[in-house]
């Protein structure tokens, strides 16, 4: 952030401004302040309406405001890196718990210094997100089901990926219940009624956040079940299992484009890849579904393909077979790659406030 900062200051831009203003921070500010109700129609046909903005982050924001003397896009940045250390600490506890605490430094850092880290800078939902997604899978794996459940919820209030926080613990449920069922039929059950009541409940909350916002706009357009989706079709973002990302990588083979189409082609590429080599480590299950379904979003959705690494940022565990490797290499070799992608990072995230023609 410094060095964007610098050089925001040497081309006469505010880094504040840049931070808590940019594309997205508008409309979270917007709603904080306003409600809901704005919509844009531009000359493509285009509509783009603030309901495509899910409610907690500018709910968030309101509060803030309503008690401290700061604006909407300042109380957004407090909010944001504030969840940005809280995501830290999460992810580093969760790779703790199930591996140790080099790897778990390693992840931390690797996270911080991805080409799209900027992103937990700005007023963005990213960080929210990331944070309530570590401590829910946190609570999985430490067997509180009910707090695993309430953070899935908040996730998915927070952005249209948090439902995979929320499939993260009905999958781990309903794997827990099914063994519960197999051992109880052979005449040895591990659980209590409480703990299968507990289980149930966390599986209940887990995507309620989602699926409450998604009726409450499909209510308030008059589809209760398209509406959202219609909403987002304004935006061009809609999920075809990448037909529409396919279109964008042949047009950048047959035509001139912006640099931010071809590196997040190849950041998501990565991202695909990575996810291969993370199931072959054999993970655990909470993380194999909340990092799977995560990839899936973004690489089948269209519409903003420049924005799909920021897409993929929480998906920290990701970034586990990365880790490993440095690990078993020789110290030398792990400073360099850590600080030739700290290079890239702190270049490339420049690039993208300052320069940059479209939206993160």
């Amino acid at each position: 952030m410094g060095l964007m900062a610098l050089w925001a200051w040497h081309i006469g831009k505010s880094p504040r401004l840049l931070l808590a203003t940019s594309w997205d921070s508008d409309w979270y500010s917007r709603i904080a302040a306003h409600g809901y109700g704005r919509t844009l129609h531009w000359p493509d046909g285009a509509v783009q309406s603030d309901l495509a903005f899910f409610p907690l982050y500018p709910g968030l924001i309101r509060s803030l405001t309503a008690v401290l003397p700061v604006s909407g896009g300042t109380a957004g940045l407090m909010l944001s890196w504030t969840a940005a250390g809280a995501a830290a600490w999460g992810v580093y506890a969760l790779i703790e718990r199930l591996y140790d605490r080099r790897l778990a430094t390693l992840v931390v850092v690797l996270w911080g210094l991805l080409p799209h880290s900027i992103v937990l800078t700005m007023a963005y939902t990213e960080p929210l997100l990331a944070a309530f997604a570590a401590w829910s899978l946190y609570a999985l794996v430490t067997g509180r089901p009910l707090w695993a459940g309430s953070l899935a919820a908040l996730a998915g209030l927070t952005r249209p990926n948090g439902i995979a926080v929320g499939a993260a613990v009905c999958a781990v449920v309903a794997y827990r219940l099914f063994t519960h069922g197999r051992r109880a039929d052979g005449g040895s059950s591990g659980m209590g009624g409480g703990a299968v009541w507990r289980l149930w409940a966390g599986a209940a909350l887990a995507p309620a956040g989602w699926m409450g916002y998604l009726l409450w706009v499909g209510l308030r357009t008059g589809d209760p079940v398209g509406g959202y989706f219609t909403v987002q079709s304004g935006w061009t973002s809609r999920f075809d299992l990448g037909a529409g990302a396919l279109q964008v990588v042949r047009s950048m083979v047959t035509a001139p484009t912006f640099f931010g189409f071809p590196m997040a082609l190849v950041i998501t590429c990565a991202g695909v890849l990575l996810l291969v080599l993370f199931l072959l480590e054999r993970p655990a299950l909470p993380l194999v579904v909340y990092t799977a379904v995560l990839v899936l979003i973004t690489v089948g959705g269209s519409g903003f393909f420049e924005s799909k690494p920021r897409f993929l940022l929480p998906a920290f565990p990701l970034l586990l077979p990365l880790a490993l490797a440095l690990t078993r290499a020789r110290p030398r070799a792990a400073i360099t790659v850590i600080a030739a992608l700290a290079g890239m990072s702190f270049a490339y995230g420049t690039y993208l406030l300052t320069l940059a023609p479209l939206a993160l």
